[in-house]
């Protein structure tokens, strides 16, 4: 996702403190905390919060750091949010931030080598197979670590769909009849 040269910059700026003060990955579960709010039901008043010029800084401080899931906690974490929360105040760039939080997920993920893997099922699956399915992502991945999440799709009618970054593989009895489809169409 192409997040645009000012929330890139930020970003990884806000990486590199974070690696100087250990704390990267601390911020990158920050970061995923708020990006789950930005797409949250609420998410779209926390966007009109902080847009709002009305809305004082203190006020967007509190709600940022709450979406981040430091409620009123001191943590190494929670003082290098705080302190980049200050530098996009000061710099007028608060409105970036639903940029930076995708900057900052997406260049971790790419320094530490972590793929993510979304799996769309036709129906729940029982566990041992979703477990089955996670191994052979696993080995196919090798010593690469992946962030797995899954949905359900009726749609699909059968079987599932696996997207590992921008690979996708799609093993649905909905793509199955398409291709025939084709296949007949094409006679």
């Amino acid at each position: 996702m192409d997040n645009g040269l000012i929330p890139a910059r930020y970003a990884k700026a806000l990486y590199k403190y974070a690696l100087e003060k250990h704390v990267a990955v601390g911020i990158y579960d920050a970061m995923g905390n708020l990006d789950r709010s930005f797409t949250s039901v609420l998410g779209q008043k926390l966007k009109e919060s902080l847009s709002n010029p009305s809305v004082k800084d203190p006020t967007k401080r509190e709600l940022i750091m709450a979406a981040a899931g430091f409620h009123g906690q001191a943590t190494k974490e929670s003082d290098v949010l705080n302190d980049f929360i200050t530098l996009l105040i000061k710099n007028n760039r608060i409105s970036e931030l639903r940029g930076i939080v995708n900057a900052y997920g997406s260049l971790y993920r790419k320094e530490n080598k972590i793929r993510q893997v979304h799996v769309t099922w036709a129906s729940e699956p029982d566990k041992e197979n979703e477990e089955r399915l996670k191994s052979m992502i696993q080995q196919k991945l090798g010593e690469s670590p992946m962030e797995y999440s899954s949905s359900i799709n009726p749609s699909l009618i059968g079987g599932f769909k696996v997207a590992i970054d921008n690979e996708q593989l799609d093993a649905s009895v909905e793509n199955e009849l398409r291709q025939l489809r084709q296949k007949l169409l094409s006679k």
